[in-house]
């Protein structure tokens, strides 16, 4: 069994053009829990760090783009807000993805501890240089 401290933890930076926004959260998700390791142990954040670049041109198949919606809602009357997918794409790209990785998570103290390893940024730009993330690969 895994402990904190023996966990050993890498950063991988993964290119999201192209790839369907939940083929690459659910592969996203196996990552930031370590389920992708032999030494997984379910109470223990034992995941690597994920940074994700070129967020905006992820792809979104079939209609999704007209008929998912996002909402949030502000506890007042008359305070949803709903946006489709296609103005996420465009206008919060880091924000769709974000929450498409958020829903594949565990929710709990863990699931918030495991979900801060994720960066997501809209271009190829990213400030995590002095980590050297190894480049990953998930088109296959």
């Amino acid at each position: 069994m895994a402990n904190p401290q023996t966990v050993q933890k890498n950063w991988y930076v993964v290119d999201a053009t192209d790839i369907p926004l939940g083929r690459l959260a659910s592969k996203i998700a196996v990552i930031l829990m370590g389920k992708n390791k032999p030494s997984y142990t379910p109470h223990v954040d034992c995941g690597d760090y994920v940074i994700v670049i070129n967020a905006a041109k992820v792809k979104l198949t079939g209609d999704a783009e007209h008929k998912k919606n996002y909402y949030n809602v502000s506890m007042y009357n008359g305070g949803l807000r709903t946006r489709s997918s296609g103005v996420m794409a465009r206008e919060f790209p880091e924000e769709m993805v974000e929450r498409a990785v958020w829903g594949m998570i565990p929710k709990g103290r863990l699931g918030r501890q495991i979900y801060k390893k994720l960066f997501v940024y809209k271009d190829e730009k990213h400030e995590q240089e002095a980590q050297k993330p190894v480049v990953l690969d998930l088109k296959k």
